[in-house]
């Protein structure tokens, strides 16, 4: 189902991140974490989120179908403004027990795949290359604004969405694709080490799936291209669909 052409909506109460963000893009950090252990030496060339048991664990069992569905009476636009808003702030608590080992030394490119690198674009729409947590920074900081801007996400009663809201939330899911694609290719050690894989894992299929169902992503977000390098989280997509997790 594609909600591009459908507005209005219920009134809904603010909601902010657990990671404090600023007004302005920060030129250097990222979120406060609690510890976590080194990244272990992979000598397996497979990564381990594609290998069994990791793969197949989840909090969920089945098909996401159903979790993701329009529910009766509920404004689409309403439904996908309050799943973006969960899948952030839930994608904003993991990011925060990896960000203490995703440093500008460990991780100096938002790397997503053996040849993937994704690139920032400037105030001067110049494509730049940044150390991933700052990269994260970035786009945790821009959402957050997005999400208190009463313009884009409204939150008083009368008040509809405007007609840019598709595009945006489009963009958002394409950036926050691109933070999950990052952990999974830096930072699955870490997750496996808290035993958090299933709930990991769980909230990226949740995510996946309700992108599609809304067209908020397109294939080549998930699996990469020829071009630019093929997207690490690509091959777990087309694992679940076998698997019957997701839909083909």
């Amino acid at each position: 189902m594609s909600f591009f052409n459908t507005f209005g909506r219920a009134p809904r109460a603010p909601k902010r991140s657990p990671t404090p963000t600023s007004a302005s893009f920060p030129q250097d950090g990222s979120p406060a974490s609690a510890q976590t252990p080194p990244s272990p030496v992979m000598t397996n060339t497979k990564p381990l989120y594609l290998c069994s048991p990791f793969a197949e664990a989840a909090l969920v069992k089945g098909n996401f179908k159903t979790i993701v569905m329009l529910p009766k009476y509920v404004d689409v636009m309403e439904w996908v403004a309050v799943n973006i808003f969960d899948f952030y702030n839930n994608l904003n608590l993991f990011y925060g027990i990896v960000a203490e080992c995703c440093t500008a030394q460990a991780c100096p490119a938002m790397s997503a795949g053996p040849s993937l690198d994704y690139t920032w674009i400037d105030q001067n729409r110049r494509q730049v290359k940044l150390p991933a947590p700052t990269y994260i920074d970035y786009v945790m900081t821009w959402v957050q604004n997005m999400l208190d801007d009463e313009g884009v996400f409204p939150t008083k009663a009368g008040r509809e969405f405007s007609q840019s809201f598709p595009a945006t939330a489009k963009h958002i899911y394409r950036q926050l694709l691109r933070v999950f694609a990052h952990i999974y290719h830096a930072h699955y050690p870490q997750i496996l080490h808290l035993r958090s894989e299933p709930h990991f894992n769980s909230l990226f299929a949740h995510f996946l799936a309700f992108g599609k169902e809304f067209d908020l992503l397109e294939v080549k977000d998930v699996k990469g291209n020829l071009q630019h390098g093929a997207v690490g989280v690509g091959d777990l997509w087309e694992k679940w669909k076998d698997m019957g997790i997701l839909e083909s």
